[in-house]
């Protein structure tokens, strides 16, 4: 299995078309990443102001989230789809959660611009709980919030909106035993990883997770040359699971349905006709995220749903 560290050849905080590879993969190989939290954070939340926050040296200005990679597929090609299976996903023993003190449309609205509240965690990965400094505590559901390429045009592309081919999607059911489909944008896919969560609830309402380094994650890739995707898609533990984005809560719902569509004439070979009345009786929407600029709607296809 590759090894890949969150270091000087690895780190970056855009993705770009024009960054090299630091590792090279063919179908079917494995690749064990480390990777920093969101933050670039150099160590476990200490107190006072976010800001004041130290980071790792490889931050620069302007950066968003700090990404490990960028992985090249041997033989990925625009028009393929970039198969991602999720073989692990290991938090490391820390997290924090921000939310306040910046002028987003949500913190308007929730009225908390100038006041910025921190919460640290101690997460417990060998019993699944993590804790907070006023003693709450929750069940961990570890995924990664960032994964995916870089798009076709040249350039340094914010990490910040999730992507028709991945980036910031922050779906919580990409957990362990998930693999992740993605139109390829790009030669080699130049895939890349961050943004560990040990726990979020949909929507991520308040702008972050419990955002955590992860020590472990485990990535097996693959391409499929037989899947036609115009957006992400997931098998799941909780299904199978169609992701929309849209610059509204509407026009993400439609795109996350036109792909649930379209996967039941696959896998059950029914007409885009039947497949409306299908999805309707067996599928489930749930807003992914309220917070990246764009909006993300998933809907999730439950095991057994259909049969």
């Amino acid at each position: 299995m590759i090894l890949l560290e969150p270091d000087d050849r690895a780190l970056h905080g855009y993705f770009s078309r024009d960054y090299a590879p630091v590792v090279t993969v063919a179908p079917g190989d494995s690749v064990r990443v480390r990777t920093l939290d969101a933050f670039w954070s150099a160590g476990p939340f200490a107190g006072g102001e976010h800001a004041d926050r130290p980071k790792v040296p490889q931050h620069r200005s302007g950066y968003g989230h700090a990404l490990t990679g960028p992985i090249a597929v041997t033989g990925a090609q625009p028009g393929m789809a970039l198969e991602v299976r999720i073989d692990a996903v290991v938090p490391a023993s820390w997290g924090t959660t921000v939310s306040g003190g910046r002028p987003t449309s949500f913190n308007t609205r929730y009225g908390v611009t100038d006041s910025t509240v921190v919460h640290t965690w101690d997460l417990d990965v060998t019993a699944g709980i993590g804790r907070n400094q006023y003693g709450h505590s929750v069940a961990l559901h570890p995924f990664l919030g960032v994964m995916g390429m870089p798009p076709a045009e040249a350039g340094e592309h914010s990490t910040i909106p999730p992507r028709t081919h991945g980036g910031n999607l922050d779906c919580k059911e990409l957990v362990t035993g998930s693999t992740l489909y993605l139109p390829v944008p790009v030669p080699d896919a130049l895939f890349s990883v961050g943004d560990g969560h040990a726990r979020q609830g949909d929507g991520e309402v308040g702008g972050t997770a419990i955002e955590c380094p992860m020590d472990r994650v485990d990535l097996t890739f693959g391409l499929r040359e037989d899947l036609t995707l115009t957006g992400p898609v997931a098998h799941t533990p909780a299904g199978w699971v169609t992701m929309g984005l849209g610059d509204n809560q509407t026009d993400a719902t439609y795109h996350a349905l036109e792909s649930m569509f379209a996967l039941l004439g696959r896998l059950y070979g029914v007409s885009r006709r039947d497949a409306i009345p299908l999805a309707s009786v067996a599928v489930d929407l749930r807003v992914t995220q309220i917070v990246n600029h764009v909006v993300g709607v998933h809907a999730v296809l439950p095991p057994g749903a259909i049969r």
